[in-house]
């Protein structure tokens, strides 16, 4: 005979499931997903040990990640000069408009940010109306020659320049739309000033390779921030160079370094009619590769950039991290950094060939590669054309596997 159900065990058990339902009920209402929003994300740890100083502003917090740290606060006085500066332009009493433009904005901003701010609401309008203020306005001072000049800020190249490249860490960005916003509210009437245009002509000052300019394609919407905005225009014209030949090629990823492919005979060259960074091609033996400076804000820009293609969607190409990767396999000793030294494809101006290629060869540590590495084509050109000892025992071990 089946035994009864034990009434109180059953209560308890209800009462139970209650108390686990009104958790989950409570956790689910407070959880707000939103996958397509978050765009300003925090660096993978493995990324990060391998060079931390390269992900962290040095100089200026942008944003909620870095905000109220000790040794950035000296740029908040300077964050409320160019406040100060733009009301007295605009005979503006107040900043009573914008306070609530960004009210209205807040919740949205806030989605924008992989790590929930600690930051009250007041505080973080109040946040987002310093840093965008600033932001804008050194781009227009940087454009207007004239009015910058008395500026401390543009006084010293050094200290423009390391708030330049903190403004191209991942972890240092506001959302695009409320610079957009703040840029709109405080435009001159009749002019014809372009937010994406002052931005690049700023920022492509230091980034390496080719200069950056305005691209076609990259709709002011979608622009999710500024190192966005930039890593889009460094990418742009070799996207539309590689879009023909992308389905062609099987993954090749492996080729010679400098030095043994130059006692192969093939020759280096640099690149000077390139618009890209990226745009590197070998033809007849003959390898043409775009200048690249290395200084002392190469290193974190480039982590910055290939940080941030480590979020983009599955599928979506790596273009800084292909180039990356493809340094490293060529750049194996100093000697090789001298060769591409001395073809005037690499300037160093960081120190000596040792530190160049120590950098070179961390850089693509714990990096994805493009699902469609972008090198293919190349890769298979120079290994058909040198069938060097290297790449036959290479091939070797990969039929053996």
């Amino acid at each position: 005979m089946a035994q009864r159900a034990d009434p109180i065990s059953l209560s308890t058990n209800e009462e139970l499931a209650n108390h686990i339902s009104l958790s989950i009920n409570d956790e689910l209402a407070r959880f707000s997903p939103t996958p397509y929003d978050r765009c300003i994300f925090r660096v993978h740890d493995k990324l990060r040990a391998e060079n931390e100083k390269a992900y962290e502003p040095s100089i200026i917090a942008i944003g909620p990640y870095y905000h109220g740290i000790d040794k950035l606060q000296k740029m908040e006085e300077h964050k409320l000069l160019y406040l100060q500066q733009l009301l007295q332009r605009r005979n503006e009493t107040g900043v009573d408009k914008y306070v609530m433009a960004l009210i209205d904005m807040e919740e949205r901003a806030r989605k924008c940010y992989t790590e929930s701010s600690i930051l009250k609401k007041a505080d973080f309008v109040k946040m987002m109306l310093f840093d965008g203020i600033f932001v804008v306005e050194l781009f227009r001072k940087s454009n207007a020659q004239s009015s910058s000049k008395y500026d401390l800020l543009f006084q010293f190249w050094s200290i423009r320049a390391q708030v330049t490249c903190d403004l191209l860490l991942l972890e240092n960005q506001l959302p695009f739309f409320i610079l957009v916003m703040l840029f709109n509210m405080t435009r001159e009437v009749n002019t014809d000033e372009d937010i994406t245009f002052l931005a690049l002509s700023f920022l492509g000052r230091v980034v390496p390779g080719p200069t950056i300019s305005k691209v076609s394609d990259i709709s002011i919407d979608h622009v999710q921030h500024l190192l966005h905005l930039v890593h889009g225009s460094m990418c742009f014209s070799f996207a539309e160079k590689i879009k023909s030949y992308h389905d062609r090629y099987e993954y090749d990823n492996f080729i010679n370094t400098v030095t043994e492919l130059q006692e192969f005979g093939m020759e280096f060259k640099v690149t000077k009619e390139s618009t890209s960074l990226f745009d590197i091609k070998f033809v007849n033996g003959l390898m043409e590769i775009p200048w690249l400076e290395i200084n002392d804000n190469t290193e974190s820009i480039l982590r910055n950039l290939i940080a941030y293609e480590q979020f983009c969607p599955t599928g979506q190409p790596k273009y800084v991290s292909d180039y990356a990767y493809f340094m490293d396999l060529l750049v194996n000793s100093p000697k090789d950094v001298t060769l591409l030294r001395c073809s005037r494809i690499i300037e160093n101006c960081s120190g000596d060939d040792t530190t160049v290629c120590n950098m070179l060869n961390k850089l693509n540590n714990n990096v994805i590669l493009s699902y469609k590495f972008c090198y293919s084509e190349v890769f298979s050109n120079v290994n058909k054309h040198f069938v060097t000892p290297r790449v036959v025992f290479k091939n070797c071990m990969y039929e053996l596997q």
